[in-house]
């Protein structure tokens, strides 16, 4: 992580400076820099571009799991806690939406209070009037 913050700003500050400010050796980041990809790299950087993809073509409603069937039938046996690694790494969230559910029984015969307030809240003594909000019901409004 630090060498790839260095990388990015090497136009705005000298490699020497930034690396004597995250406190890791030159050496070191020019060796991370020029290395060769591992192999679980190379995996990982193709495994997830086809996760991308798929997640895409799925309107970003596709998790962890449903990509691993998606690549089972594509003959790629993965583990769902890797393509929940590389979901993160490539900040893919899934859409969580769920659909709205009503609570509330409307249809009764049963007998409905009345409206005794009619929205007059200003009273003289305390504990006169109470109120309550009814915050369930889904509206457009927000």
């Amino acid at each position: 992580m630090k060498y790839a913050w260095i990388k990015q700003h090497t136009i705005e500050f000298s490699i020497n400076s930034m690396c004597r400010f995250m406190q890791v050796s030159r050496s070191a980041y020019y060796a991370w820099r020029y290395r060769f990809q591992t192999t679980n790299e190379k995996d990982d950087s193709e495994l997830t571009t086809i996760i991308q993809d798929v997640f895409n073509k799925s309107r970003a409603t596709y998790g962890a799991r449903r990509l691993q069937k998606s690549l089972l039938n594509r003959d790629r046996i993965v583990s769902r806690r890797r393509i929940g690694r590389l979901m993160r790494e490539a900040n893919l969230a899934c859409k969580t939406k769920r659909k709205f559910k009503a609570t509330t029984n409307s249809k009764h015969d049963m007998p409905i209070a009345t409206n005794q307030l009619d929205r007059q809240f200003t009273v003289n003594q305390p504990n006169q009037v109470y109120v309550g909000d009814i915050t369930y019901i889904h509206t457009q409004e927000g």
